[in-house]
Order: structure tokens, then sequence, then C-alpha cells
């Protein structure tokens, strides 16, 4: 069966990145996906371009497994040599738009999933999410579907982390800051120069240290992305706006990021969103000791992905490099799937 399902794999992959996906244009990839559950599932579950099915013998009395990967895509960069949308094959590779970020890791969960829907017995239920719009943190991806969900103790969320065990993940914080002076002639002294202030601002940012680290993912990292302030030469602004991206560890929640931030700045500080915290799964967890135990290693990821939508524990794991994911000419080694979907299957019958 575990032949079949790697043919089948690779061929719905193909028909995924022969499909433009997009983020929020997801419909059409969310229509093959079902077409191909319906061959192996009985009942399927669609909101919005969100698809998700729970194993044939589904016992609320157990605990429960989400298995999530993403089948929307980035836009392509103009750097590409192939068409993005043509899935090619060659010495080993499949090329294509969304063949490593996230297709490989959809299709082996998937094929992960079907390999145990008809199983009885399991010591947890296990329900399959392919969530739409990932890519932008949409409001119409996984979490308007995760309150239509059963209660999940803890998830594998398929991303490339080279089949190794992403452990923890940086939650992301983005904030825009402003920085008020009085307008002025530049020619004079008088003007109370808002950019002044936001370097003062600035070099806290690039000098401060979050005195927790953590173990898996190092200090929480500030850097200030944009600026923008003035349309004049002679003219002192009253207002720079500038723009500061953080990485927050597991150490802290998003909430006390900022918190901390808004005591230490003298600027106005507004938070684009809290809900894109850092995320973890202890060590000692069974799935972890599972994987080890299988010669995996662990580590700590600095990239975001629906783990920090999930309140539960969760485990990034999945086929492919995260340094290829973005770039041109995308490809996935099939090998690097059927791989995927050995280990996927391996570390589930060590703890069902």
């Amino acid at each position: 069966m575990k032949k079949k399902l790697y043919n089948e794999s690779i061929e719905v992959l193909q028909k995924l990145i022969a499909t433009q996906s997009f983020s929020g244009e997801e419909q059409f990839t969310a229509e093959i996906l079902t077409h191909y559950l319906k061959a192996y599932c009985d009942e399927i579950h669609q909101k919005g371009n969100n698809i998700w099915v729970k194993n044939l013998y589904f016992d609320e009395t157990k605990p429960t497994i989400l298995l999530n990967s993403h089948h929307d895509t980035v836009k392509p960069n103009k750097g590409y040599t192939k068409n993005p949308f043509q899935p090619e094959i060659l010495d080993g590779k499949l090329f294509g738009l969304g063949s490593n970020d996230a297709g490989g890791c959809l299709v082996s969960l998937v094929a992960a999933f079907l390999y145990f829907y008809k199983k009885e017995n399991l010591a947890y239920n296990l329900v399959l999410l392919a969530s739409a719009e990932e890519e932008s943190s949409g409001e119409n991806g996984i979490r308007s579907v995760l309150s239509d969900l059963p209660k999940i103790d803890f998830a594998i969320v398929g991303e490339p982390t080279s089949l190794h065990l992403a452990i923890a993940e940086k939650g992301l914080l983005v904030l825009d800051c402003y920085a008020h002076g009085t307008p002025g002639h530049a020619a004079h002294s008088k003007g109370d120069n808002s950019i002044y202030h936001a370097m003062d601002a600035i070099h806290w940012f690039k000098t401060y240290h979050f005195p927790e680290i953590s173990e898996t993912l190092g200090e929480v990292k500030m850097t200030v992305t944009q600026i923008e302030a003035g349309d004049q030469h002679n003219v002192v602004p009253s207002t720079c706006h500038f723009v500061v991206d953080i990485r927050v560890t597991d150490k802290y929640s998003n909430l006390e990021v900022l918190e901390k931030v808004k005591k230490a700045v003298k600027v106005e500080v507004k938070e684009r969103s809290l809900r894109l915290n850092s995320s973890f799964i202890p060590k000692e967890h069974p799935i972890v000791q599972a994987g080890i135990k299988l010669g995996r290693e662990t580590y700590g990821s600095p990239t975001l992905s629906d783990q920090s939508n999930l309140t539960c524990h969760s485990l990034k794991l999945g086929p492919g490099d995260s340094l290829r994911s973005h770039t041109a000419d995308e490809y996935i080694y099939l090998k690097e799937i059927e791989d995927g979907i050995t280990l996927y299957i391996q570390l589930l019958e060590e703890i069902l």
C-alpha cells in the first residue's frame, strides 16, 4: 500500500503544481484534494478552501492528533527560468511552484493519514487538515476552522524541515512606530525633529537584548525594516514612521514583548497583530521521543507556519528544505517525498 500511496502522491502533487493556488485563491486545489480523498474517505468536510477528514473509526473518548499542511502558495518571483505551473521531473527532482513549500509535505501527510484511515483500535484519533491562506496568514485559513475541529491534543505541521524535528518555532510581532515632533524650517534650530526621536528608539531596538534566552530558539530578534519621513528637504517633518519586525521565542508571549517595548521607547507603538505567537512541544513528548528514536535531530525553527495559530503543542516536520521555499525554480526530490511518507508512518506507528 505504501508504494501505491507514494505513486498517487506524486500524481496529486503534479496536479497541485499545475493549478494556480495563490493565498486566498485555492478553490481549484481544494477540488483536487477533495476528489482524491473521496476515493478513500467516507466523509469530507470543507469550509472555504480548507479541507479536513477524520479517521474512519474516530472515537471521541480518545485523544486526537492533527496532521496539517497547506495547499496555497506565494506568487512566483521574477527569477524563474522554468514555468512555475509546469510540473517537470528532472534528475530525481520535481520542479514547480509549491513543490517544496509545502506540496511535498502535504501529499506525504495525506498518504500517511490514508495509510491509517481504516485501521481499528488506534491509541489516537487522526484528523487531516489541508489548510488555506497559510502564506498570507489569512482570516479564511486555519483559524477559521479550528472551532469546527475536534479537540486537538497535539499536531504535526507539515513544512520542509529536511525531515528533522522542529520542536519550537519563533512567533512574529510587527510594530508600526510613530515618532512625533514639531514641524519647522530646516534653516532654524527650533524644530522638534521627529527623525531624531525615531533614531533614539531605533537605537534601543538595535541594542536591547531580552534577558531570557530559549534553549532551542536563542534570543528574541528585533529588526527595523522600513522607515519614512518628510517630503521636502527644507522642512523638519512632524512624524517619522518606522516598522519593526520582531521574532519572538517561546520564552515570551507577543503581549509581554509589546509591553516591554512600549515602556522602553518614547514613540507611539501600534501592533499589527498579537496572534502569531511562538510555539513549541516538549522534548519529552512521546512524538518527539519517537522521532529521536528514528534518528531525527531536534532544532528550533526561525520561520513562521500555521503552528502560530494553534494553542496545542505542535511539531513541525516534513520533507524538503526550508531554504528552497519561495525561491526561483522551486523543487523537491522525489526521494524526499518517499522518505517523508515512510517517516510519518513510522513516527505514528510508534505511538498509535
